[in-house]
């Protein structure tokens, strides 16, 4: 007689794809002697377990409480490539075959028997492997469930009801013992047997207190098993069943599934054994005496202990997650130089990640200062500027992000960017802020000597515009105003000439007047002396009033409260700005006219340049600005201002460039008074 066995969830890696001595894959076909020697392996240890499981019988019901030469079977059938499953399954199965033959079995009742084993492995083992996708492995509780459904119950269903043919008693009384005999193997063999085979795999990467620990906890098992079921008779009280729970936590919490379904397989041993030879508590009339009772002992037992150890490993699984996800933050941290904290405002209380510690050079082994000693950290400046982000943020519950510059603790300056946002409880109040600070000063450090760069470049050209002006001026503009000189003079002393000729030589003078004339602008252009001597209204004004005649495009200048104190290095930049944001709009805004406004305000000179043209996508056009914008970009950044620019298609242009009074320098009041001028 045999019934059926089903597999638990294992690791992912399956001898399938690792490949096995026995079972192993690939391209070429498998050795036939190996599939010989496999197949005559798997027929003897299922012969073996048949036997086996015959011992178990108990009379005078003569049946047995656990089956488990089916577990076995479907055990081996899930550890290996589906292709050798034929083989397998019908070695197997004549294992079973000649222990049932061997114990002059009628012929109906084994060939029952052999068809309920094999739908019952089959069901087993193909639903395992492919709802699990490989070897099953019990390390969570959503495993567990579905291990149980397909391997716990459903195939020992399935089997248990031509199994119960085979018998010649009450058909529904020997499928309950069937169902529950195959029920209990696959609860508590399958997970020892695939537990056992990933043992092998691992074996010498364990330490041996590992193995030792495991030796004596079996030793306890059988030691206190054979007390509590082989007293004979009733004579001690049932509560002693119950003894063997400290083990099974022992296992449960140190070995995970292999060690709590190996425990119960001792457990269910040493029961059915003196069960069989009339000891114990499962041998007289009464409610804990007969088949059923003891199965469903055996069941009660196993069935809390694998969900505790599915639980404990799905547990263990997670801590092991997180962290190697923390080491990998950690890693993740150092490498980008960027620290994680969290400022509990009610308690004051600190939290920094290890590479913050790093930053700042704080020993990690001692709590980190509370946000009020953060101002020996910060310079004075930059702790202003973070408790009124941080005030902010508390207040309207919004991130803020901030460069800041700090000073280690061995007197290292450094520049950090702060990221912080508030954590807000159901109601909306701040319950902790969390954020980031990561050390920008070598981004800081390349700023600056780009900056410098740039400054360099800018002061370049504009002293050599100032020479090309100045040639221009002195040598060009002297000599063509000689030859103007000269051709007035041979004019006039030249009474004689034809009528013809003293017009060609009028052309001659109007040209050289206009050539005379451009070259001045294009000095006044390259250098604009008049910023020098009329100062920056005046000379923006005078601007405006050139360029609007020369391009026939009204200009509209306004200015209000700039003082006359401002510093040449501003005066120049807001008119170079000037100059190519009214470039921008002869070329390409294609607008009718356009407005120029400059204005003091208490904390900074603003000037807006805009038009009434066609616009653009600002957008669109911020990956391929021209160097026009670049330019301006860059001056305004050399004298700390900012540049914005406001653009919609059909809606025209507005170019905002803001400098503070700080770097303007103004020694006067700004005025008060506005004027207006049209040009």
């Amino acid at each position: 007689m045999s019934h059926s066995f089903a597999a638990p969830p294992h690791r992912r890696q399956t001898i399938e794809r690792q490949g096995n001595r026995l079972f192993l894959r690939g391209t070429n076909p498998y050795p036939p002697h190996r599939v010989v020697l496999a197949a005559v392996l798997v027929g003897a240890l299922c012969y073996v377990f048949a036997r086996a499981g015959g011992a178990l019988i108990i009379q005078p019901q003569a049946v047995s409480p656990l089956w488990l030469g089916n577990v076995l079977l479907a055990s081996v059938l899930v550890l290996a490539p589906r292709r050798l499953w034929p083989v397998l399954l019908a070695a197997g199965l004549a294992g079973f075959a000649l222990f049932d033959l061997a114990s002059h079995d009628p012929i109906r009742p084994v060939l029952w028997l052999i068809l309920s084993n094999a739908v019952e492995i089959l069901v087993a083992a193909w639903c395992l492997r492919s709802s699990f996708h490989g070897v099953p492995r019990l390390n969570s509780v959503k495993a567990l469930a579905k291990y149980s459904f397909f391997a716990v119950f459903l195939a020992p269903f399935v089997g248990a009801f031509l199994g119960a043919l085979a018998t010649t008693s009450h058909y529904w009384t020997s499928w309950k013992v069937a169902f529950l005999s195959e029920a209990i193997g696959f609860l508590t063999l399958m997970p020892a047997i695939l537990g056992w085979a990933e043992e092998v795999r691992a074996w010498g990467q364990k330490p041996r207190t590992y193995y030792f620990e495991a030796v004596a906890l079996l030793v306890a098992l059988v030691v206190l098993g054979r007390f509590a079921f082989a007293a004979p008779g009733t004579g001690l009280p049932p509560a002693l069943l119950y003894s063997v729970v400290p083990l099974l936590l022992w296992a449960t919490l140190r070995f995970g599934s292999m060690g709590v379904s190996t425990s119960m397989i001792a457990i269910a041993f040493f029961s059915i054994w003196d069960a069989v030879h009339g000891r114990g508590p499962f041998i007289e009339p009464g409610p804990l005496v007969n088949v059923f009772s003891l199965q469903l002992f055996l069941f009660f037992m196993a069935a809390p202990f694998m969900a505790l150890a599915a639980l404990a490993e799905e547990t263990k699984d997670v801590e092991q997650i997180l962290r190697q996800r923390d080491r990998e933050l950690t890693e993740a941290q150092r490498l980008s130089r960027t620290g994680s904290w969290k400022w509990d405002p009610v308690s004051d209380a600190v939290t920094w990640s290890a590479e913050l510690y790093r930053l700042g050079g704080y020993n990690p082994d001692l709590p980190p200062p509370s946000f009020q000693d953060h101002d020996q950290f910060f310079v004075p400046e930059s702790w202003e500027r973070l408790k009124h982000g941080v005030e902010k943020a508390l207040r309207t519950g919004k991130p803020y992000e901030l460069d800041l510059e700090a000073i280690r603790l061995d007197g290292k300056k450094l520049w950090l960017t702060t990221r912080g946002e508030p954590v807000l409880d159901a109601n909306g109040h701040p319950l902790y802020l969390r954020g980031t600070t990561q050390d920008i000063t070598e981004r800081k450090l390349s700023e600056d000597a780009l900056l410098a760069m740039s400054g360099r470049l800018i002061t370049a050209q504009e002293e050599e515009r100032t020479r090309i002006a100045r040639e221009l001026h002195d040598d060009l503009s002297q000599r063509l105003a000689l030859l103007l000189i000269s051709l007035q003079q041979f004019k006039q002393g030249m009474p004689g000439l034809s009528s013809q000729s003293q017009e060609h030589l009028q052309s001659i003078e109007e040209l050289a007047t206009d050539l005379s004339s451009d070259i001045h602008g294009l000095s006044h252009q390259l250098h604009p002396a008049k910023l020098e001597t009329l100062g920056l209204v005046a000379s923006l004004q005078g601007f405006c009033r050139e360029f609007s005649l020369q391009h026939e495009i009204p200009i509209r200048f306004v200015h209000s409260n700039i003082s006359g104190a401002i510093s040449q290095d501003v005066t120049l930049c807001l008119f170079r700005i000037t100059q190519e944001a009214l470039q921008n709009v002869a070329r390409h805004s294609g607008a009718a006219e356009a407005s120029v406004e400059l204005s003091g305000h208490p904390e900074e000179i603003a000037l807006c340049v805009s038009d009434s043209g066609q616009g653009f996508d600002v957008e669109s056009a911020k990956g391929a600005a021209g160097l026009g914008l670049v330019s301006m970009r860059e001056r305004l950044r050399l004298v700390g201002g900012q540049l914005s620019i406001e653009s919609r298609p059909s809606h025209g242009t507005r170019i905002h460039a803001r400098v503070p009074w700080r770097a303007a320098d103004t020694e006067v009041a700004p005025e008060s008074k506005s004027h207006r001028a049209i040009a």
